[in-house]
């Protein structure tokens, strides 16, 4: 028989959840999803990656080798419970902070009660911080020397990208393992698991539910497993003699949105998705993002915003209406507001995804500005100065400026509008997809032109210069 999580633990050595876990009856006023806490391994549905044979993470659980790590992953997939099976394993004492209610006090006083355990028994402990990436960079730090001097076995639990969010020396001394949610097979799983259950779960009552209620259940959890056993508790208090059939389920859906996290880990990499559609030019999957986003509760103009961005970042002149469409968008949805004129930005989106791509535009700009920035601050050649004074036009400002709407189809050919030291430098490389392939057409045309000209300027005092003089 597998051995439980809190099987033959010291009362030290547990906090209040473990014991009432391990006793069922302290349990009855507990959420269901509190009382459905995996208690071994083989309970644990999920993470295979990281909890197989010969994974990192199983094996530290399995062998009772406790170290200090970052568990990064949305909510509701075991990271509290992944911290209690690694202090039961290591046989030491489970802690836990939270950094969205504690502060460096509270971080001492557990150091205190870590310290003197371990002078007097020589147990460790585990202390979990939940919510860590919202703790600021003193109360990471200090952790830092009890984490050093194995005071502390420290692990945190985050859904935002540690490498964003933690100090780098915390990361240093932790290893990071990331989480993923749970898929659809996983939730029902862990739903049966739940109705099946006759010591903490629905077992013991009479509930029949619906093949289909239940997948909807598991569906709208959205890789939640807390989430999902939460809705399957309301469902179930609400049916009428144990009958969960599709209707009351669909009447405790109503209003839940989707995980989506504005501003976190999710939001950005939603937008990210979205964007890399429609520069690869996938209508569908672009679709796809954006209504994702709007369904967990994104603000549309946003998206509006970032189209625009897309629709010279990645369109730029090979289809310059891109960006008219992306414009007109935006100023459609402040005139329509939500839900009407979710449809034209969605237009948009696939007017963009549709269009023909270039970056040309956008490594233009990067370039100039790299080089500006790195280079010296060139003065603006003579001839292309202004001279509205008797004094600049004696200096000869604007002198022998050559006007392009008088030369031959308005284009001063030979004519150099860079300073001298830049001349010939190209920025924008026009690619061969839609109008961008017609623009190169022209500027390799004006470039045989300017070749051609006898009318090459040269700044004087120049080697071409004094050739010319």
């Amino acid at each position: 028989m597998t051995q439980s999580l809190f099987d033959d633990l010291e009362p030290e050595a547990t906090d209040t959840a473990a014991n009432s876990l391990a006793n069922p009856a302290s349990t009855a006023f507990q959420p269901l999803a509190s009382r459905m806490r995996p208690r071994t391994l083989e309970d644990f549905i999920g993470q295979e990656h990281l909890l197989g044979p010969g994974k990192p993470l199983g094996e530290a659980i399995r062998r009772g080798l406790p170290h200090s790590m970052i568990l990064w992953g949305p909510p509701g997939v075991g990271k509290t419970t992944l911290a209690r099976m690694l202090a039961h394993a290591g046989k030491g004492r489970f802690e836990s902070l939270s950094a969205v209610l504690s502060g460096v006090k509270d971080i001492r006083a557990a150091v205190e009660r870590a310290q003197t355990l371990r002078q007097a028994k020589g147990t460790p402990t585990v202390l979990f911080v939940d919510e860590v990436h919202r703790f600021n960079k003193s109360q990471q730090d200090a952790f830092l020397p009890h984490v050093e001097d194995g005071t502390l076995i420290f692990v945190g639990a985050t859904t935002e990208n540690p490498s964003f969010e933690l100090n780098n020396a915390l990361l240093s001394r932790a290893r990071v393992y990331l989480l993923q949610s749970l898929n659809e097979h996983d939730l029902l799983r862990l739903l049966q698991q739940a109705l099946g259950d006759t010591e903490r779960g629905l077992g013991g009552q009479h509930i029949e539910i619906a093949e289909d209620a239940l997948r909807r259940i598991a569906v709208a959890a959205d890789g939640d497993a807390r989430r999902s056993l939460n809705l399957l508790e309301l469902a179930v208090d609400l049916a009428q003699d144990g009958q969960v059939d599709k209707a009351i389920v669909e009447q405790v859906l109503q209003g839940g949105a989707r995980r989506f996290d504005k501003g976190g880990d999710v939001f950005y990499e939603q937008i990210s998705a979205l964007h890399k559609a429609v520069r690869g030019s996938s209508p569908d999957a672009a679709l796809y993002w954006f209504v994702r986003m709007l369904d967990g509760g994104c603000d549309p103009l946003y998206i509006a915003r970032r189209l625009v961005r897309m629709a010279s970042e990645d369109i730029g002149n090979a289809d310059p209406r891109a960006l008219q469409m992306a414009q007109s968008a935006w100023d459609a949805y402040l005139r329509l507001g939500s839900p009407e004129g979710d449809l034209i930005i969605a237009h948009a989106v696939i007017y963009l995804a549709c269009a023909p791509k270039s970056n040309a535009v956008y490594t233009a700009f990067n370039e100039a500005m790299a080089l500006v920035r790195q280079d010296v601050s060139h003065e603006v050649p003579v001839h292309l100065r202004n001279a509205p004074t008797a004094l600049m036009k004696s200096l000869d400002f604007g002198g022998d400026y050559r006007y392009a709407h008088d030369e031959p189809g308005a284009y001063a050919a030979g004519e150099n509008y860079f300073p001298e030291a830049l001349r010939d430098t190209r920025f924008y490389h026009p690619g061969e997809q839609g109008l961008e392939g017609k623009i190169r057409e022209k500027l390799d045309y004006l470039r045989q032109r300017d070749a051609a000209s006898p009318h090459q300027r040269y700044a004087p005092g120049t080697k071409q210069g004094r050739d010319k003089a």
